[in-house]
């Protein structure tokens, strides 16, 4: 178990009273735009672009194939420029369907606005999707258009955005390694890990022991003492989950995530109260903090995961994180190594990991510039304004998609 995973209410409501009193100073925004961009394919077959061609009306991969606005297939750059020649950039999702919303709904919200008063769009923004977007894609835009102005923030203060949220809680965060090249990772010194599963329902109890077999190998690469997790992929139910996690003793789990799907509060609930050992791990594809607050509520979560960049953004991963507060529930956001979950991970007490994002993957050139410092295991904080990236844009629509 990590140490430090108790923290009290009162330390993050003193670093979320850090608000910038320099917020008021007088930019206007001139402009937003946003590019769905090319960044990562993971888990081939699943996440592309194109529909793989199906044997037949049956084909499982058909409930498995995920189309081009989800995860990082869909991810968004967006642009938002202010009268003063300051430009913040943000990480959002939803591929083409977030660009249309964000140049054809919030934009009209946000041109002519003062981009520092960033909590205040935020309820404006969320207020005015509320009929179509409570969840899902309009909030994955959302995230995206908040993170540019957090990085605009960051860009007029001179100052990186955690020194805008009360100042790193932690000189160094550990990183765990996300993936299937182990033993790589366990090169460059990772001492975390999480596999990715592959078989569910579908597969039954063949899929059952092929993961087994797989832990059993992934265990003796990363060695007796490293952390394991695994990512269920929303593919199992409650009987399965409940089989596996006894048959998984094994391997000391650290965490069995996402398991069901997102909305099944009870099932998830249920796997909290039977499961012992392994914590349940979701979050990933819940949005705002109400929806965090339900899991909560129903005791249907030991370790929350929310995107940055899919959740609601800065603002709304950092109201997360003080709902779990006061629960002792850690919180490891989901691809929490991008320079926006740092952010979130390094001002927060109760953020204890950062998922991989760049090291160790086929990174492309705007993928490796959202890559940060990594070594011997641990993610470190930048001392650049803002997010400390700063695309070009012929950087932009060298991968910019057409969706």
């Amino acid at each position: 178990m990590i140490a430090g995973m108790r923290v009290s209410r009162r330390s993050l409501l003193a670093a979320a009273a850090a608000s910038p009193l320099w917020a008021e100073q007088n930019l206007k925004i001139t402009s937003v735009r946003a590019w769905p961009v090319d960044l990562a394919v993971t888990l081939a077959g699943t996440f592309q672009h194109a529909a793989p061609k199906f044997s037949s009306d049956f084909d499982p991969r058909r409930s498995r194939w995920f189309g081009p606005f989800s995860q990082l297939i869909g991810a968004i750059i967006v642009e938002i420029r202010t009268d003063r020649g300051i430009t913040g950039y943000g990480m959002g999702g939803g591929g083409g369907a977030g660009k249309y919303i964000i140049e054809h709904h919030l934009a009209d919200l946000l041109v002519s606005s003062n981009p520092l008063r960033v909590e205040l769009l935020w309820d404006q923004m969320y207020h005015s999707m509320l009929f179509y977007g409570r969840k899902g894609v309009p909030i994955m835009a959302l995230s995206g258009v908040d993170l540019a102005l957090w990085d605009i923030c960051g860009k007029a203060a001179g100052r990186p955005v955690h020194q805008l949220l009360g100042g790193p809680t932690k000189p160094k965060i550990q990183g765990y390694y996300t993936g299937f090249d182990m033993a790589g990772a366990v090169k460059l010194g990772f001492r975390a890990f999480k596999l990715p599963i592959r078989n569910g329902l579908n597969e039954g109890r063949e899929g059952m022991n092929r993961t087994v077999s797989q832990l059993r190998e992934v265990r003796q690469i990363i060695g007796p003492d490293a952390l394991l997790m695994i990512d269920c992929l929303c593919q199992w139910d409650v009987p399965y989950t409940l089989e596996m996690a006894d048959r998984l003793r094994e391997f000391r789990l650290y965490w069995i995530e996402e398991p069901l799907s997102p909305d099944d509060l009870e099932g998830y609930a249920r796997l909290c109260r039977e499961v012992h050992g392994p914590l349940i791990a979701s979050g990933e594809h819940e949005y705002t903090r109400f929806g965090f607050a339900e899991l909560l509520r129903h005791k249907a979560v030991g370790l929350l995961q929310p995107d940055t960049t899919w959740s609601g953004g800065l603002t709304e991963v950092r109201r997360i994180a003080m709902l779990a507060a006061p629960e002792s529930l850690p919180v490891v956001p989901h691809r929490g190594a991008s320079p926006y979950g740092l952010a979130v991970i390094f001002s927060t007490p109760n953020c204890l990991m950062a998922e991989s994002f760049g090291t160790l993957e086929s990174a492309n050139e705007l993928l490796a510039a959202m890559t940060a410092k990594f070594e011997n295991g641990f993610y470190y904080p930048h001392e650049k304004p803002g997010f400390g990236v700063e695309p070009t844009e012929a950087l932009i629509q060298k991968f910019a998609r057409q969706d």
